[in-house]
């Protein structure tokens, strides 16, 4: 289908409200990037608006190198006028999960505050003022706070130990574990671990209690049939699992998303059900009966129409997009119906602003992440007043006011106002320092691969950019590989700070991208690292045929993740790059399957098990590829290999095999661990470390 495409007219007011048209006699002096104007940006998070329009509440972090001297706090902004945002918490430990009351006047937001081990329930008058109250007083905290539609109640999500049944049974078997003489892990059930955590025996239930301090908490899943299930629970997250849960309109009633195939992980895709729950008591019922998943559950402001995302979960596929669909309240069908099932772009996020009978949404494209709304129907799509550059992060709406995230690689996020007219900045924490760098926005372009596939790239150019120069080139390779290069600041792969030696960065979308429908993102299956590495390649000749000022002779390459996963594959069969930087790369596909957080996904990526008669598995391990060394096509770039060693979803074992390899075979390497970072590098030390090490490898070889 043809993707709508946003007027000139939004495009030059837009360029207007951004900064980016300026006098040429007006332009302040600027520096390029440094790590500090990277690290030290201020992180706004997701605003949420008040019901009845006038506010939006958001949480602001001031970061800092020392994690003890960051501070995180919630602020609040008129909606109806131009005066500034102002600070309403004062606490360094920072606020998150925030939900207004019906009438507009409280907040609840989960907070560890006063010696908390775990978050808890908090409230503060917004209208009123003073100080947030606790509500909560749980051994294993809560999360996920949702005021009742009455405002008298709150639905939320805490854990239990099994067997347990009351709080007193929580905190006694919270202590026994404490107390034990011997420390140990014990699983009967895959997975055992999360990206850096290893899994307890933990069990996620939801609870209602009064929203008033001292009101006690009700379990109401643990006496029924679903919670009993083996296969029940939720989705994972860092503070554990999550369940997707919201009020019925009448509050009598609770709807859910839970997965009823937990325990199939390993050999089966799991999928999340929609269930009721009556508040009083009483046993769960099922309202769809099929192996989609569903999830981000919202009413319509008349409280009539259910609306959710949904994936179809198909077998033997590698990525579904995901949908809008909507089902009638009370549901009398089993089915919802899709409403975007004729869009063959993922939608990322959705909001339901009062009154207009259009659901607003977002969806990845060509490294842009812009609004469109269909019908209540699914009908009549349109695209929406966007920016022309960047990506919307985050979109909520109360009333009808319509807010969320915007951000782009050379405007750090702000928090927006939608949906009237063209889209207008209401925040401005980092606007000051963003116009005192010297960057320019990426420039896109395409080519067609030899595949027949039209490839999209972003090429990212350095401070004091020059066109006459010839420059070295870094392709930077995404992780994923589900994802894809967005126009957005970003803080562990900075575009601009990889650039600012005076390099040009190449951001490539090859094949298993999403952003660009259905069939590009499955296209990996079974060809998990040849092909996207092929078009990684021929995105490099593009560039260099392309763009004059392109050095063909000193080119690089790195990615982290699955953008290490392919840097290795590249490593091992070609000579044509100077260096190679691979951060949580895997070397084996066996391994990887078999010791990763993640299997089955795997599984199904290789066309079979690992005891089959796939020869993928083989094929496209790069560490037996090693032959390629005395053929003289790999294992001749010298690497620079790194990895957190609490990663368990690209465990250390991959890149202590990679270097080992690189030893073995004489081949110039560095290894560099991480003690205390994951999966990324999230400490602002190691971080610059990591830089300062990308960047003198990539001079010692490209300069």
């Amino acid at each position: 289908m043809t993707i709508p495409r946003l007027s000139v007219l939004a495009f030059i007011i837009s360029a207007q409200l951004t900064g980016q048209v300026y006098a040429a006699d007006t332009a302040p002096a600027k520096h390029p990037i440094t790590h500090e104007d990277v690290w030290l940006m201020k992180r706004v998070g997701a605003p949420q608006p008040s019901p009845d329009g006038r506010w939006a509440v958001f949480s602001v972090t001031d970061p800092a190198y020392d994690s003890k001297d960051q501070w995180s706090d919630l602020w609040i902004k008129a909606l109806g006028d131009d005066s500034p945002a102002r600070r309403l918490t004062f606490s360094k430990g920072g606020e998150g999960a925030l939900n207004w009351s019906p009438d507009s006047k409280q907040l609840l937001f989960v907070a560890k505050r006063d010696g908390d081990d775990a978050g808890q329930i908090y409230r503060i008058d917004v209208a009123g003022g003073g100080e947030a109250q606790r509500l909560t007083t749980l051994t294993l905290g809560a999360r996920q706070p949702k005021f009742s539609p009455d405002g008298k109640q709150i639905l939320f999500v805490s854990d239990i130990f099994p067997g347990n049944t009351s709080e007193e049974d929580v905190k006694k078997a919270a202590k026994e574990r404490k107390d034990r003489k011997y420390n140990v892990r014990s699983y009967e059930s895959f997975p055992m671990r999360y990206f850096d955590k290893w899994l307890d025996n933990k069990q996620v239930r939801l609870f209602v209690m009064d929203a008033e301090i001292g009101a006690k908490p009700r379990d109401l899943l643990s006496a029924t049939k679903l919670a009993a299930l083996p296969g029940f629970g939720g989705g994972q997250g860092d503070e554990g699992q999550t369940l997707d849960a919201i009020w019925a309109p009448d509050g009598t009633t609770v709807v859910l998303s839970a997965s009823i195939n937990r325990d199939e992980m390993a050999s089966a895709s799991t999928y999340t059900q929609l269930f009721s729950l009556p508040v009083a008591g009483g046993e769960a019922s099922r309202l769809t009966h099929d192996k989609r998943s569903y999830g981000n559950l919202k009413f319509s402001d008349d409280g009539k129409t259910l609306f959710m995302l949904t994936q179809a979960e198909e077998p033997d596929t590698v990525y579904d997009l995901s949908r809008i669909a909507s089902a009638a309240w009370p549901m009398t069908s089993a089915t919802p119906k899709v409403l975007t099932a004729k869009l063959d772009r993922s939608v990322s996020r959705f909001a339901l602003p009062a009154g207009g009978k259009r659901v607003v949404f977002s969806y990845e494209h060509a490294g842009l992440e812009q609004l469109h709304s269909i019908d209540y129907t699914g009908g009549d799509l349109r695209a929406e007043p966007s920016l022309p550059t960047g990506s919307i992060g985050s979109l909520n709406a109360g009333g009808k006011a319509l807010v969320g995230v915007w951000e782009s690689s050379i405007n750090p996020p702000e928090v927006y106002a939608f949906g009237q007219g063209a889209p207008k900045r209401l925040t401005s924490f980092n606007t000051e320092r963003a116009a005192k760098i010297d960057w320019q926005a990426p420039e896109h372009f395409w080519f067609k691969a030899s595949d027949g596939r039209m490839i999209h790239n972003m090429l990212v150019k350095p401070a004091n950019f020059d066109p006459s120069k010839k420059y070295p080139l870094f392709a930077v390779i995404h992780g994923g590989a589900a994802n894809m290069w967005r126009d957005q600041f970003v803080i562990r792969w900075n575009y601009h700070l990889l650039a600012k030696p005076g390099y040009v960065v190449l951001l490539t979308d090859y094949k298993g991208s999403t952003g660009y429908g259905e069939e590009f993102a499955r296209a990996i299956k079974g060809d998990p690292l040849k092909g996207p590495a092929d078009e990684v390649n021929e995105a490099v000749d593009e560039a260099v045929k392309k763009y004059s000022y392109v050095d063909g002779n000193k080119l690089a390459a790195g990615g982290a993740s699955y953008g290490g996963h392919l840097a290795n594959w590249l490593q091992a069969t070609t000579t044509r790059y100077k260096a190679i930087v691979s951060h949580a790369g895997q070397m084996d596909l066996i391994m990887q399957w078999g010791t990763s957080d993640n299997m089955w996904g795997r599984e199904v990526n290789s066309g079979g098990p690992v005891w089959g008669d796939k020869a993928v598995w083989r094929e496209q391990s790069p560490v037996l590829q090693a032959g390629n060394q005395a053929k003289g096509t790999g294992f001749k770039t010298p690497i620079l290999i790194s990895v957190g060693e609490l990663d368990y979803r690209v465990p250390a074992n991959n890149s202590l095999m990679n270097f080992g390899l690189q030893q073995r075979l004489n081949v110039p390497s560095k290894l560099i661990v991480f003690p205390d970072e994951n999966h990324w590098i999230l400490k602002g030390e190691n971080s610059r470390y990591f830089y300062n090490e990308v960047h003198g490898w990539l001079a010692k070889y490209l300069n």
